[in-house]
C-alpha cells in the first residue's frame, strides 16, 4: 500500500518559534517549482516504480524495487537494491548512504530531497515580563518567554534570527543559563570577526606546527565549549567551503584539529544566530541546506524593537537601573513616552546606547533627555555644558567620543543616502573600518541590511 502523499505545508514566515517534529518528508521534484511530498515516519519502506512499493514513482528509469529506506539516528539509511540506473549523491553513485535533512539525491532521472517536518509553535502569552536579563510586555515577547524555558532544558540546536541589535547574544546567554549545562562554559564565536584562513583553527583547534605561527596546541571553540554551549554568532557569514566541516562536527560531535590525524569527541550544545534570512541564502546557494536544517532544529525569530514599541519605556527604565552605578536616577514619563515615537533602526542596542549617554551626561537625579527626534534618530546635544566633568578624564572622553561617532555616522549615511562607498570616501575612512563603526553603534549597514 502506498503511503499517502501530503500537501505542501507552508510555515508562516512571521511565526516566532518553529521546531522540527522529529520526522521527515521526501520531496519528489517534478520541476523547479513543483514537488510531491511523502511523509517518512516508519520503516522499513521501499521506493520504486512497482505497485508493491510504499513510495511509488512513475519514472520509467526507476527500478521496480529500487531502494530500501530505514529510519536511523542520523536521519535515513538508504540502500540501493541493485537498481539498473543507480542512485546518486552529487554525481557519485552509492550503494548505501545515511541521508540527513536537506540532502538531495537522484534516483533514475528523478530528483529527491529529504526535509524535516516543521511546526509553528503558538501559545498564549504568559504573565512573565522577563526571562533572566530579557524584558518585554509585548505579547510576542511573553510568548517567547513562555517557551524559552522549555527549549533551554533540551539539547536541541537553536537558530536565532533577527535584525542587528535585537539581543540575539543575550538570548543565547539566557538559553545557556536556564539549561542543564549552565555550570559548564558558554563560548561565544563570531563567524564574521575571524579571518577566513584562521577560522577552521579557531573553531576546531590545531596542533603544534600545523602551520606557520602555530607554536603550540590550540583547543578551538568546540574544545573550549566541551560540556557546555557554543554560540555561533553571524553564522550566515561562514564561508561555503567551511560549512561541510561544521556540519560534520554537529552531526558526529567530533572535531579534527588542523594538522591532526585523529578526531576528538566533544559534547557541545550549539546556539547559532544570524541577521540574514538563511532560507533565502539557501535558495541562492550561498548557504548549505543540510547545514541550515541541522542548525534550525528550533528556529526563534526575535521581533525588532519597532514592532514592540510599548516595550521601550520598560527597557529604558531597566537600562537606567543597570547603568546608574549606585546613583538614584529617574526619567520623566513624558521623555519615556517620546522614545516610543522613534522606529529604532538599531533596535535594543541603539536604545541602550542612548540611555548610557543620557545617564553619563546628566548631573542631577532627573535624567536630561536634551535631544532632537527626527529622521536621523534621537541624539544628545553635545555641548560643553553636557561634558561629564564628575567622571575621570578617560571615561568622560570615551563617552563624548562615542556620542560624537554615532552622530557623525548617522549624518554621514543620511547625507550620502546610504551609499557606503561615497560615505567612506567623504569621511576618508577605510570602507571596512566604516562598517565596523556602524556595527559598533548599532546603525544599519545599508549593504548587508544589518
Amino acid at each position: 500500500m502506498n503511503i499517502p502523499r501530503s500537501p505542501t505545508r507552508v510555515i508562516n514566515p512571521d511565526a516566532h518559534i518553529v521546531r522540527q517534529l522529529g520526522r521527515g518528508r521526501f520531496i519528489v521534484m517534478h520541476g523547479p517549482d513543483r514537488g510531491e511530498f511523502f511523509t517518512i515516519d516508519k520503516s522499513p519502506l521501499f521506493l520504486g516504480s512497482g505497485n508493491e512499493c510504499q513510495i511509488q514513482l512513475t519514472d520509467p528509469t526507476v527500478s521496480r524495487r529500487h531502494m530500501e529506506i530505514k529510519l536511523s539516528e542520523g536521519g535515513l539509511l538508504l540502500r540501493d537494491l541493485g537498481s539498473t540506473n543507480g542512485s546518486f549523491l552529487k554525481g557519485a553513485r552509492f550503494r548505501e548512504l545515511e541521508l540527513g535533512y536537506g540532502t538531495e539525491i537522484q534516483v533514475g532521472q528523478t530528483q529527491i530531497k529529504y526535509v524535516p517536518d516543521e511546526q509553528a509553535i503558538e501559545v498564549e502569552p504568559g504573565d512573565k515580563e522577563r526571562f533572566g536579563a530579557l524584558f518585554g510586555r509585548d505579547s510576542n515577547m511573553r510568548r517567547l518567554f513562555s517557551l524559552l524555558e522549555d527549549v533551554a532544558q533540551t539539547d536541541a540546536t537553536v537558530l536565532l534570527e533577527g535584525e542587528t541589535g535585537t539581543g540575539k547574544e543575550l538570548f543565547a546567554e539566557e538559553i545557556h543559563r536556564h539549561s542543564t549545562r549552565k555550570s559548564q562554559p558558554l563560548v561565544v564565536f563570531d563567524c564574521a570577526a575571524v579571518p577566513h584562513e584562521l577560522i577552521e583553527s579557531a573553531l576546531f583547534g590545531h596542533i603544534k606546527g600545523a602551520f606557520t605561527g602555530a607554536i603550540g596546541e590550540r583547543r578551538g571553540a568546540f574544545g573550549e565549549a566541551d560540556g557546555g554551549t557554543l554560540f555561533l554568532d553571524e553564522i550566515g557569514e561562514l564561508h561555503l567551503d567551511l560549512q561541510p566541516t561544521l556540519l560534520r562536527a554537529l552531526d558526529k560531535q567530533m572535531v579534527r584539529p588542523v594538522g591532526g590525524d585523529a578526531y576528538r569527541k566533544v559534547n557541545v550544545r550549539v546556539v547559532a544566530a544570524t541577521n540574514r534570512d538563511l532560507r533565502s541564502e539557501v535558495s541562492e546557494k550561498r548557504f548549505r541546506e543540510d547545514l541550515y536544517y541541522r542548525l534550525a532544529v528550533v528556529r526563534i525569530t526575535i521581533p525588532p524593537l519597532r514592532d514592540r514599541l510599548e516595550d521601550v519605556p520598560l527597557l529604558a527604565q531597566n537600562f537606567i537601573k543597570e547603568l546608574s552605578r549606585g546613583r538614584t536616577l529617574h526619567a520623566r514619563r513624558h521623555d519615556l513616552e517620546q522614545l516610543k515615537q522613534y522606529p529604532w533602526p538599531g533596535n535594543v542596542r541603539e536604545l541602550r546606547n542612548l540611555i548610557e549617554r543620557v545617564v553619563a551626561l546628566s548631573r542631577g537625579e532627573e535624567l536630561d533627555f536634551s535631544r532632537k527626534l527626527n529622521e536621523s534618530g534621537p541624539s544628545l546635544v553635545a555641548t560643553s555644558a553636557a561634558v561629564p566633568f564628575e567622571l575621570p578624564f578617560k571615561n568622560a572622553k570615551a563617552l563624548m567620543v562615542e556620542a560624537f561617532e554615532r552622530e557623525y555616522l548617522t549624518h554621514l549615511l543620511d547625507t550620502h543616502k546610504g551609499n557606503l562607498s561615497a560615505a567612506s570616501r567623504a569621511a576618508e575612512l577605510d570602507r571596512k573600518h566604516l562598517r565596523e563603526l556602524l556595527r559598533k553603534h548599532g546603525l544599519r549597514d545599508p549593504e548587508s541590511g544589518a
